[in-house]
């Protein structure tokens, strides 16, 4: 990519370059003249508009950007992200080349970012900059607002979660139940749903996602009892939801995470196939209490599609019991409410 620094400025046609323009007064006494010495020419004020304003405040951002990535940098080890040390090391923390290593972009690219030259850089890079450099949810969202950039990771916040609907997912115990977005992002779970596939609340926030966990995680994976047609249902409906956001970062950064990490992904999402979402039977092997036919039924909170709250419901009494048992051995540890993408959130009242 090449960097556009060219600056212009108008030539003054009646002087080489390098010279001061002529200011040489007429002869005293000359016809139409006086005997006053000639004015020095006036210089026109350098103006400032928005372009100005808007060019130096991307050139603070930048400067910001990079002194906030050299800190992040220095602050690790090579140890800490599985390198070896070596030999002598006048760098503290990282190098430049292990970072771009380490987030595989180009060596070139990332010394760029860090020397705040003015070029346009992908969430892409920056979600890959920042799980190199080991960055938490503070810093990361310090990154994206310094490169001005939206982060392509879902908001941990959970807005769109209220405290009646988490109410909702407790009330239903010991019936699974989650609220998710188009995304397939679990918005908000509670216990039974926590412990259904696997222990979602041992997993990373930006982990937290249905189909990141169909196609990555051998827990989720071995917990689908046809785990081949679900993940191609799974990725069918992802990209008939997608549609209406194909522009949008969020959901492309999920497309290329899965791209690189699952061939199986690969395969599946270059046969272009879309299928509307319903309500079905599905049978999932619960490592402690064997096998669930549970129904799967959608609560759409907004438009269709949107955020939703899927329950699962028991297909037969055996499924029921088997619910039951999960959260007897659930209820050895201590009552905790639904679960957000933020964490834990104690429930005044419930």
């Amino acid at each position: 990519m090449t960097v556009d620094a060219t600056m212009t400025q108008a030539p003054d046609a009646d002087r080489p370059p390098g010279h001061a323009p002529r200011t040489e007064a007429p002869p005293a006494g000359a016809p139409g003249t006086d005997a006053r010495p000639a004015e020095a020419p006036r210089t026109a004020a350098p103006r400032t508009g928005p372009r100005d304003a808007a060019a130096a405040d991307a050139a603070v951002r930048r400067a910001e950007l990079a002194a906030f990535l050299r800190s992040r940098r220095e602050r690790i080890t090579p140890e800490q992200v599985g390198l070896v040390r070596g030999g002598r090391r006048r760098t503290p923390g990282l190098r430049r080349e292990e970072v771009a290593h380490l987030a595989a972009v180009g060596v070139t690219w990332y010394t760029w970012i860090e020397q705040a030259r003015d070029i346009q850089v992908s969430p892409q890079v920056l979600d890959a900059v920042a799980r190199a450099l080991l960055m938490d949810r503070a810093e990361r969202n310090h990154l994206f607002v310094l490169a001005g950039v939206a982060d392509p990771l879902p908001d941990t916040e959970c807005t769109g979660v209220p405290r009646a609907m988490r109410q909702v997912l407790d009330q239903l115990s010991p019936f699974p139940a989650a609220v998710q977005n188009g995304r397939f992002d679990i918005l908000a779970y509670n216990r039974p749903y926590g412990r259904l596939l696997c222990d979602l609340d041992a997993l990373p926030e930006e982990d937290r996602n249905c189909l990141w966990l169909a196609f990555t995680h051998p827990g989720w994976r071995a917990s689908l009892v046809d785990r081949d047609a679900t993940v191609r249902v799974m990725a069918a409906k992802f990209r008939a939801s997608m549609a209406e956001h194909v522009a949008e970062p969020a959901w492309k950064a999920l497309v290329a995470r899965l791209t690189e990490a699952s061939p199986e992904f690969r395969e599946i999402w270059a046969r272009h196939e879309v299928v509307r979402s319903v309500s079905k039977t599905k049978i999932f092997r619960n490592a402690q209490v064997g096998t669930l036919q549970l129904v799967a039924t959608n609560f759409w909170t907004g438009p269709n599609p949107g955020p939703r709250l899927l329950s699962y419901t028991p297909a037969d009494e055996e499924s029921r019991q088997r619910l039951v048992r999960l959260a007897e051995l659930d209820a050895a540890g201590p009552e905790q409410p639904a679960r957000t993408r933020q964490g834990e959130r104690p429930l005044a009242g419930v």
